[in-house]
């Protein structure tokens, strides 16, 4: 796969489809590009879109940073706009989820003659209550898991409660898909210390609030009502924040992306998209 180039940085990209506009898609916390899963970026392109996924940096196959070394969100805001300028991009509908949601309100914030339309999923402004997590959901992030090496299957069986712990519980996944995506991850990258780095970094930026109040580009805000990771505060801060935005709130949607959500979050985004022209 082709890497784009921020200084040292080097992020691994994914392109579907030829249609004229982008859709740049931002992950999440710790997760790959696959999080935005080949069949949902499909659809994406069957619209007559061209859907950019990539790894952020510290995951996946993009470049890993030692312990010590420190980033913010304004650096990951900026290895997006090199996915952009590697794919001839100069513009694009930004779309992220969670931690990838942030990015994407940074590149709106940062970057705003590179953003036609902003689609900020299960996130939050990073203002005070807007990501307080149930205990559980923060034993998510703060727990980690037993080494691979010795122990695959407990390995496996805690990346499945977790996901299980934050899910969707009115869209269930497919049978064993969950493990399945725990191996297949464990199997392309497994760097467990860049989560710590890249929450670093959410922290360092602080609250978004009242930069998020100058945005002047289509907006919707997708939040499930289920979500005890970034709880709906997290959503109804982004909505309330951008001027002109519209808040869309999934009853049994937690913090995830299962199969039956697919078409529920490409609707929004490709409905931001429709309103930048």
């Amino acid at each position: 796969m082709p890497k784009a180039r921020n200084g040292d940085v080097a992020i691994e990209y994914e392109v579907f489809g030829e249609g004229p506009e982008t859709i740049l898609l931002i992950n999440g916390l710790g997760s790959q590009k696959t999080r935005w899963p080949e069949a949902f970026c499909a659809k994406l392109a069957a619209k007559g879109y061209r859907a950019v996924r990539f790894d952020n940096r510290d995951t996946g196959l993009s470049t890993w940073f030692e312990p010590g070394q420190a980033y913010t969100l304004s650096d990951m805001a900026a290895d997006a706009m090199a996915v952009l300028d590697a794919v001839g991009a100069a513009k694009a509908h930004v779309a992220g989820v969670s931690m990838g949601g942030m990015i994407g309100q940074v590149v709106a914030i940062e970057h705003p003659e590179r953003t036609l339309s902003l689609t900020s999923i299960m996130s939050a402004t990073g203002g005070p209550g807007t990501m307080d997590s149930t205990p559980a959901a923060a034993a998510v992030l703060s727990t980690p898991p037993p080494n691979p090496q010795a122990d695959f299957e407990a390995f496996v069986a805690h990346g499945v409660n977790n996901a299980l712990t934050i899910g969707s519980p009115g869209y269930p996944w497919p049978q064993g898909a969950l493990r399945e995506r725990v191996i297949a991850e464990h199997g392309r990258a497994f760097n467990p210390t860049g989560s710590t780095r890249q929450m670093a970094a959410i922290r360092a930026y602080g609250d978004r609030t009242e930069r998020l109040k100058a945005l002047k580009l289509p907006t919707i805000v997708l939040h499930g009502a289920d979500d005890p990771l970034v709880p709906l505060a997290g959503g109804q801060a982004t909505a309330a924040a951008i001027p002109g935005s519209e808040l869309r709130v999934i009853a049994g949607m937690g913090h995830d992306l299962p199969p039956a959500l697919f078409d529920i979050v490409a609707d929004a985004i490709l409905d931001a998209a429709a309103r930048a022209r």
